[in-house]
């Protein structure tokens, strides 16, 4: 039989949580429509990034090769990612992790041979 009043300290905790998270998120809300922050005008609704307005629609269709090189981009930055600590405990791991690394980074090289292959690295 479980006994569910060992419970209570984690459900206090999560109750008080929630309370706190919710209170960090609607009371400023509701501090700014009472003290009339929340008043939309030209000026406060007019480009704010780069200080003219956009030449085309927001919602215009957007090339998928950029995602495709980001994606790629990832990819190969947690290659580097992971070849500092493998490099640096080398000497612990020994022949294992020296196969093991070799094994991971031909799997990468079939996979950029591939994204070349298919012409995922051509920008027209």
């Amino acid at each position: 039989m479980v006994d569910l009043s060992q419970y209570l300290p984690i459900l206090i905790f999560l109750f008080i949580a929630v309370a706190l998270s919710a209170l960090f998120v609607f009371l400023p809300m509701g501090v700014a429509r009472l003290t009339g922050a929340h008043k939309p005008d030209a000026e406060k609704l007019s480009e704010y990034e780069c200080g003219f307005p956009a030449f085309e629609d927001p919602r215009s269709q957007f090339d998928v090769r950029f995602y495709l090189v980001a994606i790629l981009f990832i990819i190969f930055d947690l290659e580097a990612a992971f070849l500092f600590p493998w490099a640096v405990s080398l000497d612990l791991t020994g022949w294992p992790g020296w196969i093991t690394m070799m094994i991971f980074l031909g799997e990468l090289a079939i996979g950029l041979a591939y994204a070349w292959k298919v012409g995922a690295l051509e920008w027209e």
